[in-house]
């Protein structure tokens, strides 16, 4: 397999290998850093041998990749836990919000609700599927039929009456 090859499969794949590796991992960013890690890996591996199945060679490859991060995170956690004396980790208190804080949030998610509501079709469409399904803007201009631009100015707009509405509470 070329490395031309490659590429162009890992282009086509590339959204729903990083799908696969942020369900896995929890962090978009970190599966975008292993998404990275995996063509790197990959295009080492063709130049050092060929590779008749790339597609599914690419989906292991990253698999591994995301189990040995979460298994590299959960041992760098054990370990600073272990580094702990138990007496003390039961001492720490958790974080405890006030009413106020409570009623402040409840204002917010108000005044947020409503200035939402105001906001066209499109722009709420947006909003829910950047902010709520983590999805980028080519994506989203691809499923609405805009550029790519006009889905950025929407959210900037859309954010800056998020935070019109957030310094209005404070």
């Amino acid at each position: 397999m070329s490395q031309s090859r490659f590429n162009s499969v890992f282009l086509v794949q590339r959204l729903s290998l990083l799908r696969t590796l942020q369900r896995m991992v929890g962090n978009r960013s970190t599966a975008e850093d292993l998404l990275q890690e995996t063509y790197l890996r990959v295009a080492r591996a063709l130049g050092e041998r060929p590779i008749e199945h790339i597609e599914p060679f690419v989906f292991q490859t990253a698999r591994n990749l995301a189990l040995d991060h979460l298994r590299a995170r959960r041992v760098q956690a054990r370990m600073l836990v272990d580094d702990v004396p138990e007496a003390v980790l039961h001492n720490v208190a958790a974080p405890a919000s006030s009413s106020e804080d409570a009623a402040h949030a409840e204002q917010l998610l108000k005044h947020l609700s409503v200035s939402l509501n105001q906001l066209s079709q499109r722009q709420q469409r947006i909003f829910i599927l950047n902010r709520l399904h983590g999805a980028t803007y080519l994506e989203i201009a691809e499923q609405l039929g805009v550029s790519s631009s006009t889905v950025q100015k929407e959210l900037k707009l859309i954010m800056a009456i998020c935070l019109g509405v957030a310094e209005r509470l404070e």
